[in-house]
C-alpha cells in the first residue's frame, strides 16, 4: 500500500481503509517509508500553502491513522514503535497549551492507544496472552518506560485536569490501561505540577531532601486528587475512565489504597495528602464508600469499574493481613460480578471484564474464595464457560469463533482456576458435580495461548487434591494429556511453565501417574527446561525433582541424579538465587529421608562437601534457606553414629547450629532441637560436646526451667495454662520441670525440654 501524497483527503481515505482491516494495517506497516512520514506530520506537517487549519486537520488524521494501527498485529505496533511514534506524540502533545480542541483530543487518544498496546506487549497482561518476540517486548520495555520518564509525565499528566472533557478522559484511560507496574504507579502518584513543586521547594529548609515527592507529603498524589474529584462528576464515561485509573494506582499499593479509604480528621473527604483545593462539593466520607455507591449505576461500564476500584483498594488495604479484607465491600463486588456474569444480554466483553475483577477479588483469598463459592458464582462462571465452548473437537471451534469468546474462555478458566485453588470442596464440586474436567482437557489443544494457559491453571488447582490425581485426573486423561502438552519442544514457554507447575504436584508419590511420566522421559525433559533462562521455571524444576525424590525408591533417586548431577546440585546449594538454594536444599532434605538415601549421599558427595553445603545454608541470610538446611540436617541426625558425628568433627557446623536455634525463627529452631536430641539420645557421651558449645544456656532460653514448688505446673500468660484451665494438680516437691515460653514454638519448647531432661547426668549415667 503506497500513498504518493500526505494530505487530509487522503488521510481520511487511509483511515477509512485500515479500520477493522487487518490485512490493510499490515500491508501499509510493510511501507516504512511512509510509516516514518506519518509520524513526522504530528508535528511538521507537509507545507502546501494551505492554511494553519488544514496543517492542523493533517495532524489530526495522522493522529487517528496511528491510533488504528496500534490495534493491529506485532509488525503494525512494530513498524510505529522503530519510527519513535511515542515520542513524536509527546512531543506533539508538548505545546498542548496552545493546541485546538480537537487536535489536542486526537494526539491524546493515539498516545492512550499506542500505550495500551504495547502494555499487552511487555505485560503484564490482562488478556488475551498473546505471542511476542523477545526483540519486541524488550523495545517496548523501553519505549513503556520513556512514557513514565519526569519529562514526560510533565507533558502528558497535566491533560488530566484540561477543560476538554475528552481530553481529560484519554490521560484517565491511559492511566487505568498502561500502569501495570510498581514502578510506572509510583512515578504517577509522585508527580506534582510544576507550580506545586516550586511551592514544595520553597517551603523545605536548605537541610531537607529535594526530589521525591512521597504520598505523605502535603502537596503530594496530584493525580489521586485530580481522579477523586472525577468520579464525583455526574458524566458516566468520565466516572468509569477515572475509576479505571483509581483502580491501576490502588493495586497493590496500600498507602494510596488506605488513604482512599478514610476520613481525614477535619472531616473532609480526603487527608491532607489528597486535599484538592479547587474541588467543591466535597462531602464528608471517603472516596471508597463514594466508589462502593457507583457499583449501583445504571450504567454498566461504571458498575464494573466501581468493582474492579473497590477490588483493588479493599485487598491492598489487607496485602499484609490475609483473611482482613473488608468483608462488606467485597460481598458488594460479588453480587454486582454476580449479576453481570449470569446476563443473558451483557456482552463477552463485559462478562470478561466482570472476571478480571473477580480474579483480583479472589487471588490468594480463602475466606473470599469460600465467600464467592456458596454464592454460586463459580458454578455461573463454570455455565458460562460451557455456554461458549463448543462440544467437538478442539480443532473444530476455530471456524466460526469470535475473538472475544476465545478471550472470554481465557479469563473465566483463570478465574475458575483461582477460586478452586484453596478448599478441598470446592475442587471436588469443580471436579465431580461441575463435571468441568472433560471441557478443561480439550482446552488444552486450543488454538489460545491464553486457553492453553488457562486450562493449565485449572488442572494445577485440582492437582493440589491427592483424591482427583488419583481419580478424576488419571481416570479422564486429562493428567497425561497435559503432561503431553509439557512435553512439546514448539510449545509456549508460558503454557511449558503453567503446565509444569501441575506436573509438580503430579509427580507426588500418591500419584498414579509418577510412574508412567518417569518412563515417557520426564527426568530428560526436566532436566533440558532447567537450563532455560527463566527463574521461575528453573525453580519449579528444582520443585518437581524434590517431590520426585520424596518418599521414592533408592532407584528412583538414583535415576533423578544421575540427570541432575551431585556436582551441579552442590552449586545449586551455592547458588546466589534463594529460591534455586532452597529447592536444593529440599532435593537434599527428601534424598537423606531414609538410611539408605543418607548413605547414598554421602557415598555421592563426600563427607567434607555436605558438611559444606551444610554449612553454607545454616549461614544463609535467607530463613527458607536455612529452615530446609536444618531439615537435611535433622535427616543426617537419623543415620549411624559415623555419618552423625560429621556435625562434631567439622566444628562451624556445631557453632551455627548454636546460633541458629540462638536467633533463628521457630520454624528453623524445631528441627534443629529435634537433631540435637537425636545426636544424643543416639550417642549419650556427646553432652559434653554440646555443654561446651554453649546449648544448655539456649535450650533453657526455649524452655525456661521453674521450680514446682508446690504450686503445680507454672504455665506463662496465654500458654497451656490460660487454654487448658491447668494449674491444680501437684507434681511434687522440688521435681524441676521446664516452663513454656508462649514466645516460641510449641515444639521447639517441648523438644527442648527433653533434650535437657537427657542432659541431665543421672540420666545419662543410665544410658552409657
Amino acid at each position: 500500500m503506497t500513498i504518493r501524497q500526505i494530505t487530509t483527503a487522503s488521510l481520511k481515505q487511509l483511515k477509512n481503509t485500515v479500520i477493522g482491516n487487518p490485512s490493510a494495517k499490515l500491508a501499509l506497516s510493510r511501507d516504512t517509508a511512509f510509516i516514518h512520514s506519518l509520524v513526522d506530520c504530528l508535528n511538521h506537517p507537509p507545507t502546501s500553502g494551505e492554511p494553519q487549519g488544514s496543517h492542523d486537520d493533517i495532524r489530526v488524521e495522522a493522529a487517528h491513522v496511528i491510533s488504528s494501527i496500534s490495534y493491529g498485529s506485532e509488525a503494525a505496533l512494530a513498524s510505529l514503535l522503530h519510527a519513535n511514534v511515542l515520542q513524536s506524540l509527546v512531543r506533539a502533545l508538548s505545546s498542548w497549551q496552545v493546541l485546538a480542541i480537537s487536535l489536542k483530543s486526537a494526539l491524546a487518544r493515539a498516545l492512550r492507544v499506542f500505550a495500551s498496546a504495547i502494555i499487552e506487549v511487555t505485560g503484564p497482561t490482562l488478556g488475551p496472552i498473546r505471542i511476542y518476540s523477545a526483540q519486541f517486548r524488550a523495545e517496548a520495555k523501553i519505549a513503556l518506560n520513556y512514557l513514565f520518564e519526569f519529562d514526560s509525565l510533565d507533558v502528558f499528566l497535566p491533560l488530566l485536569a484540561d477543560l476538554s472533557t475528552q481530553t481529560s478522559i484519554e490521560i484517565a484511560q491511559l492511566i487505568g490501561a498502561a500502569v501495570r507496574t510498581e514502578v510506572h504507579r509510583n512515578a504517577v502518584i509522585e508527580w506534582l505540577p510544576r507550580v506545586e513543586r516550586q511551592r514544595e521547594v520553597k517551603s523545605r529548609r536548605g537541610w531537607e531532601r529535594t526530589g521525591v515527592v512521597h504520598m505523605t507529603t502535603r502537596h503530594g498524589a496530584w493525580a489521586i486528587r485530580t481522579l477523586t474529584a472525577k468520579i464525583q462528576k455526574r458524566d458516566s464515561k468520565i466516572q468509569d475512565a477515572a475509576l479505571c485509573a483509581l483502580a491501576a494506582l490502588a493495586l497493590d499499593n496500600p498507602p494510596v489504597a488506605t488513604v482512599l479509604a478514610r476520613v481525614s480528621p477535619d472531616g473532609s473527604k480526603q487527608t491532607d495528602s489528597l486535599h484538592a483545593p479547587n474541588i467543591h462539593s466535597v462531602v464528608a466520607m471517603p472516596p471508597l464508600v463514594l466508589v462502593l455507591s457507583l457499583t449501583k449505576s445504571r450504567v454498566t461500564d461504571v458498575q464494573l469499574a466501581a468493582s474492579l476500584c473497590v477490588t483493588n483498594i479493599i485487598r491492598a488495604q489487607a496485602n499484609n493481613h490475609p483473611g482482613a479484607v473488608d468483608h462488606a465491600a467485597a460481598l458488594t463486588v460479588i453480587r454486582v460480578l454476580n449479576r453481570i456474569l449470569i446476563s443473558p444480554s451483557e456482552s463477552a466483553q463485559n462478562q470478561t471484564k466482570a472476571c478480571h475483577a473477580l480474579l483480583l477479588l479472589v487471588r490468594d483469598e480463602k475466606d473470599i474464595c469460600l465467600e464467592v463459592y456458596d454464592r454460586g458464582v463459580l458454578a455461573n462462571v463454570a455455565t458460562l464457560v460451557k455456554s461458549i465452548t463448543p462440544t467437538g473437537e478442539p480443532s473444530d471451534w476455530d471456524i466460526d469463533e469470535s475473538e472475544s469468546n476465545v478471550i472470554l474462555r481465557e479469563a473465566a478458566l483463570m478465574t475458575i482456576a483461582s477460586i478452586a485453588l484453596f478448599d478441598r470442596v470446592i475442587k471436588r464440586d469443580l471436579a465431580d458435580n461441575i463435571q468441568l474436567i472433560p471441557l478443561i482437557r480439550a482446552c488444552l489443544s486450543h488454538k489460545s495461548v491464553g486457553v492453553r494457559v488457562g486450562a493449565c491453571q485449572c488442572i494445577r488447582a485440582l492437582s493440589r487434591d491427592a483424591a482427583i490425581i488419583r481419580t478424576n485426573l488419571t481416570d479422564s486423561g486429562a493428567g497425561l494429556a497435559l503432561y503431553q502438552v509439557f512435553k512439546k519442544e514448539d510449545e509456549d514457554l508460558r503454557v511449558i511453565s503453567a503446565a509444569l507447575a501441575v506436573v509438580c504436584n503430579l509427580v507426588n508419590d500418591f500419584s498414579p501417574l509418577r510412574p508412567v511420566m518417569i518412563a515417557d522421559g520426564l527426568l530428560p525433559r526436566l532436566t533440558k527446561l532447567f537450563k532455560i533462562e527463566d527463574q521461575g521455571i528453573r525453580v519449579n524444576v528444582l520443585w518437581a525433582l524434590k517431590n520426585l525424590i520424596c518418599k521414592s525408591s533408592l532407584s528412583t533417586k538414583r535415576g533423578v541424579m544421575t540427570q541432575l548431577g551431585w556436582n551441579h546440585l552442590a552449586e545449586l546449594v551455592n547458588d546466589v538465587d534463594p529460591q534455586i538454594q532452597e529447592q536444593a536444599f529440599c532435593i537434599l532434605r527428601n534424598l537423606a529421608e531414609d538410611e539408605e538415601g543418607i548413605l547414598l549421599a554421602f557415598s555421592s558427595l563426600g563427607e567434607d562437601l555436605v558438611a559444606n553445603c551444610i554449612s553454607v545454608g545454616l549461614d544463609s541470610p535467607s530463613e527458607l534457606v536455612t529452615r530446609e538446611t536444618a531439615y537435611f540436617l535433622g535427616n543426617l541426625s537419623n543415620g549411624t553414629r559415623a555419618q552423625q558425628d560429621l556435625i562434631f568433627t567439622h566444628p562451624p557446623i556445631l557453632d551455627l547450629v548454636h546460633t541458629c536455634m540462638a536467633d533463628g525463627k521457630s520454624g528453623v529452631r524445631s528441627p534443629l532441637v529435634s537433631c540435637v536430641l537425636n545426636l544424643l539420645t543416639s550417642n549419650p557421651r556427646r553432652r559434653q560436646d554440646l555443654v561446651e558449645a554453649g546449648f544448655v544456656s539456649t535450650l533453657r532460653h526455649l524452655c525456661d526451667w521453674t521450680g514446682a514448688g508446690g504450686g503445680g505446673v507454672s504455665v506463662s500468660p496465654g500458654g497451656l495454662g490460660s487454654a487448658g484451665g491447668i494449674g491444680a494438680g501437684s507434681i511434687g516437691m522440688g521435681t524441676m520441670r521446664h516452663h513454656i515460653n508462649s514466645e516460641d514454638d510449641k515444639d521447639a519448647a517441648g523438644l527442648a525440654r527433653r533434650v535437657l531432661d537427657l542432659m541431665d547426668t543421672c540420666v545419662i549415667g543410665d544410658m552409657l
